[in-house]
Order: structure tokens, then sequence, then C-alpha cells
């Protein structure tokens, strides 16, 4: 489950921050995850509180915004939303597609005290 690793590389974030910009407490993580990725929302939320026990964001709340994937169609040169890697494009039906976003991970905003 490699989800618990990205938690843990959240928190390490999330205490480097609060050492630098001199908070307590995380009550609230806001987590940009692309659809892409191959993140299981459940699963992150799961890690993330067994992850969090004990440091500066233990009781905080995780609040997942999932991110569409784009991509650039190079058959009819357009810019499309797309669910899937290896999927057609939506407009043209092409299969040469270049990701261009979907597959991110980051800290969107925090809420601390």
């Amino acid at each position: 489950m490699h989800e618990m690793s990205l938690c843990e590389g959240v928190l390490t974030v999330l205490e480097d921050s609060a050492k630098q910009q001199g908070f307590k407490k995380v009550k609230k993580v806001w987590l940009e995850i692309g659809v892409l990725s191959g993140v299981e929302h459940e699963a992150m939320l799961f890690s993330y509180d067994v992850v969090v026990k004990g440091s500066v964001a233990d009781g905080s709340t995780l609040e997942i915004i999932e991110l569409p994937a784009q991509a650039w169609c190079m058959q009819c040169m357009n810019e499309v939303e797309i669910t899937g890697r290896g999927e057609p494009c939506p407009s043209c039906g092409s299969y040469q597609l270049q990701i261009s976003s979907g597959d991110e991970l980051r800290i969107k905003e925090l809420e601390v005290e």
C-alpha cells in the first residue's frame, strides 16, 4: 500500500512547515490528487489517520480534491479531458495523446493554529 508512504511524505512536509512557520497544530489538510495518480482515496484517508498519530497533525482532517486529467491530442491538436491512461481522444479517437496533468499529488491548503 503506497498510500502509507505518501502520507509519511505529507507528514514530513507538515512538520517542516510547522518548524519554519511557527504553528503548533494542523487542523485540516486539503490534498489535490489527480485521477491518474494511482492513489486510492479510501486507503489514503485511512493511512493519513494512522501516520499522523502523535504528530503536529494528530486529530486533523484530510480533505481530498480530485483533479481531472488533461492530455494534448497530437492528431486533432486539442486539449482534452481523459479519465484513464490508454484511452482514445474523446474528440477524434486518436491514441496519440500526451498527458499534461492528472497524475499529481500536492498539498493545496492547510488550516493551522
